[in-house]
């Protein structure tokens, strides 16, 4: 019988195109659950396709502190994300949350009813 050889899955192998990348960090966005570590490692992921020396170079960090904030171990700073963000060509899009639960902030009163 013919012996099964696995390999690890690596996602970075996969991630060839910006729209990848892009549909990537989305799905990861939405997977995350607040967890800032969680996003760090995608963007890590997505990092070690388009080249992690060339990231680095573009964001203007160090290798070696590129690959620490973005190993998943850690929870780098916001401006890291930003610059890793710049360098990758990819953006964050805010979105309102459309959720019965988030109540809407009351609108102010109207001078008419006021007061004084």
């Amino acid at each position: 019988m013919k012996k099964t050889v696995t390999s690890r899955y690596d996602v970075a192998e996969h991630l060839r195109t910006p729209e990848e990348m892009a549909a990537y960090l989305e799905a990861c966005l939405e997977e995350a659950s607040g967890d800032a570590a969680f996003i760090a490692k995608a963007l890590g992921d997505i990092a070690r396709a388009k080249g992690m020396s060339q990231v680095a170079r573009d964001a203007g960090l160090s290798r070696e502190s590129l690959y620490k904030a973005l190993s998943g171990d850690r929870t780098p700073g916001f401006d890291t994300i930003l610059k890793v963000l710049a360098a990758l060509g990819l953006k964050l899009h805010a979105e309102a949350v459309h959720d019965p639960s988030h109540s809407q902030p009351s609108a102010p009163p109207d001078a008419a009813t006021r007061r004084g």
